[in-house]
């Protein structure tokens, strides 16, 4: 009889820094980038998609019932962090030390492997999730301020007469 031997081990893919970075400006929202760094067990890839949808339903909301509708103030907003989040997410990805990346989501590869290093692909990646993301943040926070506001000011106007 011939010795058995154990089948080989598959050693994992390298994860590149490139699409990662891509997959949190693009599908962040929905955790794309949760579900290709750590796989379809990450707890926060599959929470990430429950803001998004309650910012949406609070855009669905406002034009349906208009811009007074309460609810909508608070739920617009979530999707706008949540999409400044992943953008972040995504600059922070990218600008990740090739040695720290791969030391951290290609264990066991060489610190330069070429998953880690940046690409022009990568730089794009960073520039635009900068203008989006700040853009959003900066809209989600004018507009949550703007209705907080009014309201404010409604209130005080029925207490005064």
């Amino acid at each position: 009889m011939t010795p058995q031997h154990p089948a080989p081990m598959a050693r994992p893919r390298s994860k590149s820094k490139t699409v990662a970075a891509w997959l949190a400006f693009i599908g962040g929202p929905l955790g794309l980038h949760r579900f290709y760094l750590h796989g379809f067990g990450d707890l926060i890839g599959w929470m990430l998609p429950i803001p998004t949808a309650l910012g949406i339903h609070g855009i669905q909301r406002v034009q349906q019932f208009g811009q007074d509708d309460r609810l909508s103030w608070m739920l617009i907003p979530l999707l706008g962090f949540t999409i400044a989040g992943c953008a972040l997410r995504a600059i922070l990805y990218g600008l990740m030390a090739p040695e720290r990346w791969n030391a951290r989501f290609n264990p066991g590869s060489v610190p330069d492997a070429p998953a880690g290093r940046t690409r022009w692909a990568t730089v794009f990646a960073i520039a635009l999730s900068l203008m989006v993301g700040t853009a959003v943040l900066m809209a989600s926070i004018a507009y949550s301020f703007q209705h907080y506001f009014e309201y404010q000011i409604e209130e005080a106007r029925k207490i005064s007469q």
